[in-house]
This record gives C-alpha cells, sequence and structure tokens, in this order.
C-alpha cells in the first residue's frame, strides 16, 4: 500500500533536510525509506531527514532521561543510518518548531541523541530564520590522521557528541581549499570505532577560517554543524588559543562559533524552503 508522507525542506548554510512532522512516532522511518526519500535523483534529494517526534515516543531507545514532552530531534543521515547530532539540523529544526508554533518562546531546549541542546532563536519568519545553539564541550580526544586521495591530513579529534578529525592544513589557502578533491578518507578505525566525519580547515586568520567537510553516511556536505565548531576548537589550538570566535566560511555561506572554558556556541541562518507530499 503507498504511503503519503508530508514534509517540508529545508537548509541551513545549505546543509538540506528533510523534516518530517510525526509527533506521536507512527511512521516507520526505515534505512531504506530514509534512503530513497534522501536521492537526489529518485527522490526528494536531501544529506539527511529531520523527524519531529516527542521525546517520549523515543527517549527510552537512547538510554537518555529526556523530559518526554520536550521535542525530539530524531536525525538520520542520507543512507539511513542514525546521528546523534547535527548542528545545521538543530537551527533548522528550531527554525520549524518556532515558525510553526509548536513551541511558544524563543528559547527552549532539544532532545538529541547527543543529549539536550539548547537553543535561541534570535529573528524567525516562516521561511528564514537565525539561531544560536549551545553545542556542548568540544572535547578533544586526540591526534590522528586521514588519507584522501593519497594526501595524508594530521589532525585534532574532537568529540561533539559525534566524532570528528579537524586536519588544519599549514599554508592551505581558501581558493587551493575549494580545489581540492574530496573523497571517503581512510581513517584509524580504533581511534574512530563508529565512524569519523572529516574537516580539511585552513589556518586561523582575523578571526575566520575557511572549511570543507566529509560526513560519514552522507560524502561531501555544503556545510557541518557539528564539524564547524570542531573546526574552530582545532585552529585555536593551532593558534595557541584555548578561547575564541571564529568565523567559520563553508561552501555554502558562513556561521560563527564560540568557543568557551565550559562550551561552545553555534550561530547561523537557517531557510524553509518547500512544503510537500510524497508517496512512497
Amino acid at each position: 500500500m503507498n504511503q503519503a508522507i508530508f514534509f517540508a525542506k529545508g537548509h541551513a548554510t545549505e546543509n538540506d533536510f528533510i523534516i518530517i512532522s510525526d509527533e506521536d512516532a507512527q511512521l516507520d522511518l526505515t534505512p531504506q525509506m530514509v534512503a530513497q526519500l534522501c536521492d537526489r535523483r529518485a527522490g526528494i534529494g536531501a544529506d539527511g531527514i529531520l523527524r519531529v517526534v516527542k521525546a517520549k515516543h523515543i527517549a527510552d531507545s537512547t538510554g537518555l532521561s529526556i523530559d518526554p514532552e520536550l521535542w525530539f530531534m530524531d536525525y538520520r543521515n542520507a543512507d539511513g543510518s542514525l546521528a546523534e547530532m547535527c548542528g545545521n539540523g538543530v537551527r533548522l529544526f528550531s527554525h520549524w518548531l518556532y515558525s510553526r508554533g509548536l513551541v511558544d518562546t524563543t528559547s527552549f531546549d532539544i532532545g538529541t541523541r547527543a543529549g539536550l541542546r539548547h537553543v535561541e532563536v534570535l529573528s524567525a519568519d516562516k521561511f528564514d530564520a537565525t539561531v544560536r545553539v549551545e553545542m556542548g564541550e568540544a572535547e578533544v580526544t586526540g591526534l590522528s590522521t586521514c588519507q584522501i586521495d593519497e594526501q595524508t591530513y594530521a589532525g585534532l579529534g574532537v568529540d561533539m557528541g559525534n566524532p570528528h578529525l579537524a586536519c588544519v592544513v599549514p599554508g592551505l589557502t581558501a581558493e587551493a581549499l575549494t580545489k581540492l578533491e574530496l573523497k571517503a578518507p581512510d581513517f584509524d578505525t580504533d581511534f574512530f570505532p563508529h565512524g569519523v566525519n572529516v574537516e580539511i580547515v585552513t589556518e586561523l586568520q582575523d578571526g575566520i577560517t575557511n572549511m570543507r567537510v566529509w560526513e560519514r553516511g552522507v560524502g561531501e556536505t555544503r556545510s557541518c554543524g557539528t564539524g564547524t565548531v570542531a573546526a574552530a576548537r582545532a585552529v585555536l589550538a593551532d593558534a595557541g588559543e584555548g578561547e575564541g570566535v571564529v568565523t567559520v566560511r563553508v561552501p555554502g555561506g558562513e556561521v560563527e562559533v564560540e568557543i568557551t572554558e565550559t562550551g561552545s556556541t553555534l550561530t547561523g541562518p537557517s531557510k524553509i524552503l518547500a512544503l510537500g507530499e510524497v508517496t512512497l
């Protein structure tokens, strides 16, 4: 039997997502269904799916202690795999909740598989918003390397609730970064047993860094929210700094990341592009 699914499509710095509102978890969102919906030729096309669901229907499966009445961002990568966290996705998810009247304040908490994330909607209408997300500690897990297209990159392992390897490349310019051919990285599976998101990053200059990213379960994306925080942590460390504010420029735009002694914040845009219905 064909199943009709109502959806919205949006992006945050061109990291694009399908939003599916499923408050009572009635939809059996299988990996195959996710992959089909995210297919850019045979489906709607997206880097992932944000399912809008009440925490009480899903928190038990995460092992987290979350208020059952909170909204939970059930995030799936484009290949159907579950992901702990997505910084760009949280901005779009928050924008959706606020602009559709599902929350009645500009400051609220969202449940994710990486734990609670506090968000503040700085401005919003039904289509455009600017959102700040408290991303938690950018925890350094050590040093590691990866290989992409026969080039070896050394980087800082950063845990943002999901795993990152942020590689600051000495002397790399923003122009040269755009010309790199990114492919699926070979990495240390003992260091990253659950896979890894790899960021290739320019050195910090005047508070600005440039980044490209290869996301596990997706491939190269135009942006990665948790990746921009990992990149900011890495470029600050490379510059001998433990804290600071960094503008991170990605192919899809730019965001502002603040690294503090106790945590981090990510501030950037969100755009809702379309509403629709698809039949599987």
